[in-house]
């Protein structure tokens, strides 16, 4: 993707987590040019991430999870995302009322599929929405005053596994996250998303690092990922301002309409420095984000074999 629409995500020099929620919808100005106006992002990469997607799903169908009581409102967030589809990009989506059902179109994949709730889909209801879009998608039930990862198609992961996740907390899931917990993040976070009426869209954007733009950073992955991460500290300079990517998801959450369940959108964009590099208001923000990130917090993103040489690449004259 260019960088224009890149969605850089630092506001400031410094970074420490939060919940960093903001309504969905709104335009962010960039120093390269802006982000965010919808709630759903094709680009250039649209086949390229699909077809991805497919490949992964088709080694590892554990990406794809769906509780049983989950299943309403896996059905509920497809017919949510299809119609925004149809509505963001009419040339090439279209979604209409037949008979008992619908009938869906996606010129760029070449598909129509004529369904009714509760037909048999490939993949399912989640399945067939996660071959749509290019986003991750995780639905969150509210029970027993809490947030359950109940349902979800993980492809893109940065660190976790859908597979060993569902059916958890939302505090439990985020357990392994330096401070959030001690700070309360996460119980603020999870308050706020409990109090979301149905139709209520809002966003917040995370981040990381990957070395040669590896979408696919989950722990399942992590033999073709995580050694070359490890070993990254031998590298430098040009080299390593090619291979090395900043990793940002773009994250919405919508609280659904008729079951109430919490959709849960995680898209991924990545830029390496070389293209970042050609921004220099982004270049000196992340250069010193790198270099003031405490340690604590960079071993958990996985930064630490290559900040310092990265923040030198992006901070030197």
């Amino acid at each position: 993707m260019s960088v224009s629409g890149f969605p850089f995500p630092f506001r400031a020099d410094t970074f420490r987590y939060g919940t960093n929620v903001e309504r969905a919808r709104t335009v962010v100005p960039t120093a390269a040019g802006s982000w965010g106006g919808g709630l759903l992002d094709v680009d250039d990469r649209y086949r390229a991430d699909l077809r991805l997607r497919s490949e992964i799903l088709a080694r590892d169908g554990g990406r794809s999870c769906v509780l049983p009581h989950a299943v309403p409102a896996c059905w509920d967030a497809l017919l949510t995302v299809l119609r925004e589809l149809a509505s963001a990009y009419p040339d090439v989506f279209s979604l209409d009322a037949v008979g008992g059902g619908y009938r869906w179109r996606n010129a760029l994949l070449d598909v129509s599929v004529t369904f009714a709730v509760g037909d048999f889909l490939p993949g399912g209801p989640l399945g067939f929405l996660a071959s749509q879009i290019q986003d991750d998608v995780v639905v969150l039930d509210q029970r027993e005053g809490a947030l359950w990862a109940d349902a979800g198609v993980v492809t893109f992961a940065a660190g976790w596994s859908l597979g060993f996740d569902v059916g958890m907390r939302f505090s439990e899931i985020h357990a392994p996250v330096p401070r959030i917990a001690s700070e309360g993040v996460v119980s603020r976070a999870e308050r706020f998303l409990m109090r979301l009426a149905p139709g209520e869209e809002y966003r917040r954007t995370n981040w990381s690092a990957t070395l040669d733009g590896h979408l696919d950073q989950s722990t399942e992955a992590y033999e073709v990922w995580g050694p070359a991460r490890a070993s990254a500290g031998s590298l430098g300079g040009v080299e390593l301002a090619r291979r090395l990517y900043l990793r940002v998801e773009v994250q919405h959450l919508i609280r659904l309409g008729y079951s109430g369940a919490i959709l849960f959108l995680i898209r991924t964009y990545l830029c390496s420095l070389e293209e970042l590099a050609t921004v220099p208001e982004w270049r000196v923000r992340f250069g010193r984000v790198l270099g003031e990130l405490p340690e604590d917090m960079a071993t958990y993103k996985g930064l630490s074999p290559f900040r310092a040489a990265a923040a030198a690449w992006l901070l030197a004259d």
